[in-house]
């Protein structure tokens, strides 16, 4: 039985392979990582314009879309937040961030839609070369008032996460996740 299950996975690791190589959108999933070293390359506010448009084009419960987009490029108010914030010290390097808002007034589920917005913004971002990482704002009520105080985000609006990007300095390699262990079919 265990001999069957193994080849079986073996089959599927190489049906896979095979198609995440026609695949654009598998590859872009399989390979991005988390950037935390930039270059000094700026990163266009029509980069980054697409970058939101993508996060915006996420998933949302009842289309009620609780989401606000901030970016920022200013170096000084990037350097105090990477000094602020324990999770977001490569914010210093990078050339611009984006920070994913949510009102939990519009939605109880605000950081669930937020969260898909925030990994569309991940995946566009690597697909066009770019390097990001997702620093943790919510759930740490420090962490978002630090954010919202630095940024001026008026209350009900809570930020969910503050995303660095630039170009990557170096090369990043992507973690292999895959555990076939937590892969279930059709009962526990």
């Amino acid at each position: 039985m265990k001999a069957k299950l193994i080849t079986l996975i073996a089959i599927l690791l190489f049906q896979n392979v095979a198609i995440m190589a026609q695949n654009p959108t598998l590859e872009t999933i399989f390979n991005r990582t988390s950037v935390r070293s930039y270059s000094d390359k700026p990163v266009s506010v029509e980069t980054l314009t697409l970058l939101v448009k993508a996060g915006m084009a996420a998933p949302t419960g009842m289309n009620r879309q609780p989401w606000e987009f901030l970016v920022i490029q200013d170096k000084e108010v990037m350097a105090k937040l990477a000094a602020d914030l324990p999770y977001a010290k490569m914010l210093k390097e990078a050339q611009a961030a984006i920070i994913v808002i949510g009102n939990p007034e519009k939605s109880d589920y605000w950081y669930l839609d937020c969260s898909a917005a925030t990994e569309n913004i991940l995946l566009a971002a690597h697909s066009l070369g770019l390097g990001a990482v997702w620093t943790a704002g919510y759930p740490y009520e420090s962490n978002m008032n630090k954010i919202a105080t630095a940024l001026s985000i008026p209350l009900p609006y809570r930020p969910l996460c503050l995303i660095p990007i630039g170009y990557p300095k170096g090369e990043n390699k992507p973690k292999d996740k895959w555990i076939p262990a937590k892969l279930h079919l059709n009962n526990w």
